[in-house]
């Protein structure tokens, strides 16, 4: 397990070397010119060289490279160009409000998705299962965007329920949370579904209804038991993802969150304040995977034997 987790973060090191360097050459071989688009079309040369100057991107690619290495070692990202601001404070303030998204959607996910795929998968081939898996095939197939625009127009512009944008209130987060959980509900479904079918034909099954164990203690203690490891690891896997796929969301109804951030960044070539989000949401990625490894080999007593 130990030395298992030493190589996940030696492999971890490395990804976000190879992140960096390809954000940092693509973000330089884009058309155009940061200072420029910063300071807009009517800006003098003059002012612009200086400016160029100043931000050091009249060195040489690989000194720039290096020397952003040596900064994010020391956990500085660099000065946002367009807001003036340290790009880590700006991601530590816009951090809390990804996350809050990010695990309320979870929540939504989890609780739409396990919940339907047990109906589904204890009442196999009814109504109900198809009714459920029809609703999940449409969540993993409409993307996010339409589902948080039709809620926008529907619940908040015609019914008036809770704000169009913004998070001044929690409300605030219930539609962006349920158009950014709508796709992971619909996995989650499908899979515990397919998983909770498979177990309920195992032999255990039937030994464990022979020893006198009502259907539901049956399913309970045994059925989702062993159907909801993978489940599990989808949960954790899926954290990480909502944490740093929150972009669409956060855009339609104004979050100002990671999302958001790099957004604005790609509209404003901000080259430190893009570099810093994909950085940051790349490191939420690979924690997120190595939490659901971990969590996968406790849960499982063979998985941490064979590491």
């Amino acid at each position: 397990m130990v030395k298992n987790l030493g190589k996940r973060l030696l492999q971890t090191v490395v990804v976000l070397f190879c992140v960096s360097l390809l954000i940092f050459i693509l973000l330089r071989i884009i058309p155009g010119d940061a200072v420029t688009t910063m300071m807009g079309e009517h800006a003098d040369a003059a002012t612009i060289e200086r400016l160029t100057k100043e931000m050091q991107l009249d060195q040489p690619v690989y000194v720039q490279f290096i020397t952003y290495l040596k900064n994010i070692c020391i956990g500085d990202f660099g000065t946002s160009y367009t807001l003036n601001k340290p790009v880590k404070d700006l991601l530590a303030a816009a951090f809390p409000n990804t996350v809050k998204l990010a695990l309320m959607a979870a929540v939504i996910a989890w609780i739409i998705g396990i919940v339907c795929g047990i109906i589904a998968a204890v009442k196999k081939n009814g109504i109900l299962d198809r009714i459920f898996m029809g609703f999940s095939l449409f969540g993993v197939s409409v993307p996010v965007f339409m589902v948080a625009m039709v809620l926008q127009y529907v619940v908040a512009y015609r019914l008036h329920w809770v704000a169009i944008s913004g998070v001044e209130k929690w409300t605030g987060y219930i539609l962006p949370a349920i158009a950014l959980g709508w796709n992971s509900a619909g996995s989650i479904a499908r899979l515990t579904r397919s998983t909770l079918v498979e177990v309920l034909q195992e032999d255990y099954m039937d030994t464990a209804k022979a020893k006198g164990l009502g259907r539901s203690a049956v399913i309970v203690l045994h059925g989702l038991r062993n159907a909801m490891l993978p489940v599990i690891t989808m949960m954790a896997l899926q954290i990480s993802s909502l944490l740093s796929g929150a972009v669409i969301s956060e855009t339609i109804f104004s979050i100002n969150g990671i999302g958001r951030l790099a957004v604005d960044a790609i509209s404003k070539r901000d080259i430190p304040l893009l570099q810093g989000t994909v950085l940051f949401t790349t490191v939420i990625v690979i924690v997120g995977n190595l939490i659901a490894d971990c969590l996968y080999a406790v849960l499982d007593p063979r998985i941490r034997k064979g590491a």
